[in-house]
């Protein structure tokens, strides 16, 4: 995975585990990856350390990755997508659609 593609996970992840949070990881996750902070900046704002922030967001990005994990919610979407995407061509009917999505959701 480069490094776009991992940032996109990490936003993805926390829109759906944001709440998970505490709102110190909030604040500081949003400050990095939709503020566009550097961890300097980010520390200046709070009078830490550079290496404070930085821990904290590895830290929260570890958090969401083990949420990920046990919940698998991001892993569902993306199958409930896949399936979509490759059936509407098909043009399955929408019930056929519904069933195979409890069948994801109720076996995982």
């Amino acid at each position: 995975m480069n490094n776009l593609e991992k940032i996109t996970y990490y936003n993805e992840l926390y829109d759906l585990y944001k709440n998970l949070l505490t709102s110190k990881q909030r604040m500081y996750f949003e400050m990095y990856y939709f503020d566009d902070l550097s961890l300097k900046e980010i520390a200046d704002n709070f009078n830490v350390s550079r290496n404070a922030v930085h821990l904290n967001i590895t830290k929260t990005i570890k958090h969401l990755i083990e949420f990920e994990d046990q919940l698998n919610i991001h892993h569902k979407i993306e199958k409930i997508n896949q399936l979509l995407n490759n059936n509407i061509d098909n043009k399955l009917l929408k019930n056929v659609i519904i069933d195979k999505i409890i069948t994801i959701l109720k076996d995982e």
